[in-house]
């Protein structure tokens, strides 16, 4: 793809510090928009207000402006959208495709452990559907507590096939059975990620999404909102991740060295940008293409 109507963005979550993995997919974002005479956007996804920290937002721009990346336009947060994504929500409750969940992580294991025949998706078992409205059932209490979750096999019988295209992958035939009835709305905030990155990335106009491998199934889900919300569908990129020497994603429950330590420790940014750009790895870590 190259149009200098390329839009590209970087997404983090501000729950913690930034780290190599981090980097290469920023890196890939930013360079793709620049070689294209394009835009590269930042937004900051900080809707988990229980563990987003304001430390944390300075800590990725820092770290990017470290790296020698710079981006068009205001940094865009999550916080600040929160009418954008009730009104995405509340034009799915009209098309009566979600449904409020009262269940709660202890209900769900519960229930997935007592089942001999649990659904599993590519990140372990599937919401069971304990909440799905049955023929017949009264109108729920929403006085309680509860999340809203999509009807995927409702949603899916009404869009019909869909496909999206990834450029190592090809064209994808979408499959959002693969994740089940995925939460649109918690508990505490009136959106999740799923809809608020499908909504944020159309009204934001991007084009290319480049992300990692990890999130590949999560497109299923991306495009049958986008479908159901008549969204433009941009072209997805994922890429392989940095590995650690264990073979493992980079985490900082693994010690994974942040961006941060390296950038307070005075170490080369060109170090990590010349082996990210030459197709590598910094730091003795591995790159999974696969």
């Amino acid at each position: 793809m190259l149009s200098t109507d390329l839009i590209t963005r970087f997404a983090p979550s501000p729950t913690g510090l930034l780290h190599a993995g981090h980097a290469l997919s920023a890196m890939m974002a930013h360079d793709r928009a620049r070689a294209a005479g394009g835009r590269f956007i930042v937004r900051i996804e900080d809707i988990d207000g229980g563990r987003a920290r304001e430390p944390f937002v300075e800590s990725i721009l820092a770290d990017l402006a470290w790296l020698g990346l710079s981006w068009d336009g205001p940094v865009v947060r999550q916080s600040a959208r929160l009418p954008l994504y009730r009104a995405a929500l509340d034009r799915l409750r009209a098309m009566g495709l979600v449904y409020p969940c009262f269940c709660t992580r202890a209900d769900i294991a519960r229930e997935i452990a007592a089942s001999q025949s649990a659904p599993h998706g590519p990140d372990g078992p599937l919401y069971p559907g304990t909440c799905r409205p049955a023929a017949g059932q009264g109108e729920p209490d929403l006085s309680r507590p509860h999340a809203w979750r999509l009807d995927v096999a409702r949603a899916a019988a009404l869009t019909g096939p869909l496909v999206w295209t990834d450029e190592r992958a090809g064209q994808v035939a979408a499959r959002p059975d693969l994740l089940g009835d995925v939460v649109l709305a918690r508990k505490d905030v009136p959106t999740s990620y799923h809809l608020a990155v499908v909504t944020d990335d159309a009204d934001q106009g991007v084009t290319l999404i480049v992300r990692g491998a990890d999130l590949f199934h999560a497109t299923h889900v991306h495009r049958l909102l986008q479908a159901l919300l008549d969204l433009p569908v941009p072209v997805y990129h994922h890429h392989g991740l940095i590995l650690d020497a264990d073979g493992r994603r980079l985490a900082k429950r693994h010690g994974a060295p942040t961006l941060a330590d390296l950038r307070v420790a005075g170490a080369d940014p060109a170090i990590i940008t010349g082996a990210i750009r030459n197709g590598g790895a910094p730091l003795g870590f591995r790159r999974d293409d696969a």
